[in-house]
This record gives C-alpha cells, sequence and structure tokens, in this order.
C-alpha cells in the first residue's frame, strides 16, 4: 500500500510540474502578445501626440496673429486719436475685441501644451517599462534556452559515462578471457612438448642409442677408472 501511495504522489508531482511548466510557457507567450499590444497602442499614442503638437503649432500661429493685428489697431488708435477722436474708439474697441480672442485661445494653447507635455511623460514612462519587460521577457527565454541545452549536455554526459563504464568492463572482461585463453594454450604447447620428449627418449633407448638403465660392468668399470 506505501508503494502504491508512493507511486501515486510520484505520478501527481509529475502532473503538477508538467502542469506548470504548461503555464509558464504559456504566461511567456501571453506577455508577449500583451507586449505587441502595448508597442501598437503606444503607436497610436505617439500618433495623438502629433495630432496635439499639430493643434499647438496652429494655435500658436493664432496666437501670434491676433497680437500682430493687436499690435497694428493700437498702432491705427495712436494715429487717429489726434484727427479724429471716433475713429480712434472703434481702433481701440476693435483692439479689446482682438485681445479677448487671443485669451481665448492662449488658454487652448496652454491647455495643449499642457496635454502634450503629460502625454510624452506618459509616453517615455510606457516605452521605459515595456522596453524593460522586454529585456525580462528576453533574458528569461535565453535563460530558459541555455539551461535546457545545459540539461542535455549534462544527459548525454551521464549517458556517455554509464556506456564508458560498461564497454570499459566489457573490455576488462574479453582481456580476460584472452590471457585464460593464452594460458590455456601454453600449457597445451608444453604438455605437447613434454610427451614428443619422452617418446622420443623411449625410441632411443629401445634402440640401444642413449637412455636406459646403465649395465653392471660398465658401472664397475667407470668406478675402477677413478
Amino acid at each position: 500500500m506505501s508503494v502504491w501511495r508512493k507511486l501515486i504522489t510520484a505520478v501527481k508531482g509529475g502532473a503538477t510540474e508538467a502542469a506548470q511548466s504548461v503555464a509558464d510557457s504559456q504566461a511567456i507567450r501571453i506577455l508577449e502578445q500583451e507586449i505587441r499590444e502595448a508597442k501598437d497602442e503606444l503607436r497610436k499614442s505617439d500618433h495623438a501626440r502629433t495630432q496635439i503638437l499639430a493643434k499647438c503649432k496652429l494655435a500658436q500661429q493664432k496666437v501670434d496673429s491676433l497680437q500682430a493685428s493687436v499690435e497694428q489697431y493700437e498702432a491705427h488708435a495712436r494715429k487717429a486719436v489726434d484727427t479724429d477722436r471716433q475713429l480712434a474708439l472703434d481702433c481701440a474697441q476693435k483692439v479689446g475685441d482682438l485681445r479677448a480672442e487671443q485669451d481665448g485661445e492662449q488658454k487652448y494653447l496652454d491647455q495643449f501644451k499642457q496635454s502634450e507635455k503629460q502625454l510624452a511623460t506618459n509616453i517615455n514612462q510606457a516605452k521605459s517599462n515595456l522596453k524593460r519587460l522586454e529585456q525580462q521577457v528576453d533574458m528569461v527565454k535565453a535563460t530558459e534556452s541555455v539551461q535546457k541545452a545545459q540539461v542535455a549536455v549534462s544527459s548525454r554526459h551521464l549517458g556517455a559515462n554509464s556506456k564508458m563504464k560498461t564497454a570499459t568492463e566489457s573490455l576488462s572482461r574479453i582481456q580476460d578471457k584472452q590471457n585464460l585463453r593464452n594460458a590455456e594454450l601454453q600449457a597445451a604447447e608444453e604438455l605437447a612438448t613434454e610427451e614428443s620428449s619422452d617418446d622420443l627418449s623411449k625410441r632411443l633407448a629401445e634402440a640401444g642409442i642413449a637412455g636406459g638403465n646403465a649395465s653392471a660392468d660398465d658401472e664397475l668399470s667407470r668406478i675402477l677408472g677413478k
């Protein structure tokens, strides 16, 4: 029962790890998709900022044009005051109307500038955050690739070591068998040589050429000879 519990625990652990791996992989894909969407939104923001800048430019031109008109009618009023007071008053009224219009345009211009400034700050901050996120995703992906390569290399190294050990053991067994066979062959040759030498001695003795037991006469002659 304990073995079954361990087996079930191992299976659950493997399933959990596999699920986490899938979730992590999915999270990376989600981040990459969000990065693409964020880039698209930033392009739209840049376009919106361009439009605001264009409106700022037009509003500034309007304010400058009104300022020029104000200065022009002020000059007319100064010239007409001595000759035609009513004309001078009309010019003064025109100056008042132009200044009122200029104040309104200046407010729009200030609002556009403030909006453009805030938008520029937000866009730059978003781009900085996006760049940092891209770097982190790239680093995670690169690290994952390196670690997978390291695992593969380690697995192959362990497998190679195991194979080398098995091959070395097999080689040792072969060498032992060969050494034993060589010893057996040498022993067989020695036995064959001994058998051949004994047979030759026997044949020589039988022929009375060599070997055999010396006769009593021969032994006595040898002793007396000394």
